[in-house]
């Protein structure tokens, strides 16, 4: 992996160590791995297009594995309760795109959380949301190994989103199995082009074993809503993406984004606010091409009002939120966006000027197209 964007990697993988603590934490807790398990699951799907530019054939069925160690809570944090004792997790996964000469396979490694949808004492239904980092065997290249057709990866190196959602029946308080759907998205956030990403739906099916029990006994406190309070917040952040072709330079966006939140059921906060953006490869592109002389800054950033929801995890945040430009830059793109980030608190607390303070990590999307991933700062007064 080129050394200009591996800190964006590294400090990546911080973030997710910021998810993995409570985790090691709850571990550490239980009574000799009580709620400890590995889940074991077999994925079949379907790379699917996603947009017209994504010209790669279509394997006719891709395959694979997925492994997670999993820790059920049980309420040693107010939070565990609140958000009726979900999982956590550390997956490993693997999947063969089924046209090796062109994808080759994907080996990524992911933290994440698996929240209870419905349940009955022998049923459950669950959400399983994860995020992390994986390595790519086939990338777009135009020297040897010669893949000019692969024009939706061009690092060996990427982000990693999956997504999904099982029906599991549990045989014993040691034996699960599991059926259900998933998504997985892999890209590099166009830290080099080109970068389309590759789209992976399916169905999965699997078994798992908790050598104690997956039903620890469940601490039921009193708790007291918290106060649906306001905040102002800041959030500042920057981002690397590379020109238009292959081998390009890399280019900074710098994005600021001022918003008030409102703190709801105790464990979500809904907000709104605006967005700014400057992107230095736009004005890059203005000066190259002797265009709007005079007037490149101007012309090179975009506003935009958002609103969102956050789904609090103690420390950790879930944000979702979207966009609409009031504003473009002279190189237009879709007038909605998507954002999804993952924030870590280092402060967060109901008293004082200085109520959060929290750094964070991102992905922008016009629908299923990503336009760049961030890295940022953020508080709340």
């Amino acid at each position: 992996m080129n050394g200009r964007y591996l800190w964006r990697h590294l400090l990546h993988g911080i973030l997710l160590c910021g998810l993995l603590c409570p985790m090691v934490i709850h571990a550490q807790g239980t009574s000799a791995g009580t709620g400890f398990g590995i889940q074991a699951s077999l994925l079949a799907g379907k790379v699917f297009k996603h947009e017209a530019k994504f010209t790669l054939p279509i394997p006719t069925l891709t395959t694979g594995a997925d492994a997670n160690l999993v820790w059920r809570t049980y309420g040693r944090k107010e939070w565990q309760q609140r958000r009726h004792y979900p999982r956590l997790g550390l997956g490993i996964t693997g999947m063969r795109y089924g046209i090796d000469s062109v994808y080759g396979s994907v080996f990524g490694i992911y933290p994440n959380i698996t929240l209870p949808l419905a349940k009955t004492p022998s049923l459950e239904w669950t959400l399983r949301l994860g995020t992390g980092i994986s390595y790519v065997t086939r990338r777009f290249d135009r020297t040897g190994p010669v893949n000019t057709v692969n024009v939706a990866i061009s690092a060996h190196v990427n982000d990693l989103i999956m997504l999904r959602s099982d029906a599991e029946y549990h045989l014993s308080d040691h034996y699960t199995i599991h059926a259900g759907a998933f998504l997985t998205h892999i890209s590099n956030g166009s830290v080099r082009k080109p970068n389309l990403g590759v789209n992976v739906a399916g169905i999965t099916a699997g078994i798992s074993y908790y050598p104690v029990t997956s039903r620890p006994a469940l601490l039921v406190r009193d708790l007291r809503p918290l106060p649906a309070r306001y905040l102002f917040q800041l959030r500042y952040s920057m981002s690397l993406v590379s020109a238009y072709t292959w081998g390009g330079p890399l280019y900074p966006v710098y994005i600021t984004t001022a918003y008030a939140s409102r703190r709801w059921r105790s464990h979500n906060k809904v907000f709104a606010g605006l967005d700014l953006s400057y992107h230095q490869s736009i004005n890059a592109f203005l000066r190259n091409n002797g265009l709007e002389a005079g007037h490149e800054p101007q012309r090179s950033y975009k506003a935009a009002l958002l609103a969102g929801n956050e789904f609090l995890l103690g420390r950790v945040g879930i944000t979702l939120q979207a966009g609409v430009y009031i504003r473009q830059a002279y190189l237009r793109r879709e007038d909605v966006y998507q954002k999804v980030t993952l924030n870590y608190y280092c402060i967060q607390r109901e008293h004082g000027a200085l109520k959060e303070l929290f750094f964070f990590t991102g992905l922008k999307t016009h629908l299923n197209v990503a336009e760049m991933g961030e890295l940022g700062i953020g508080l709340g007064l």
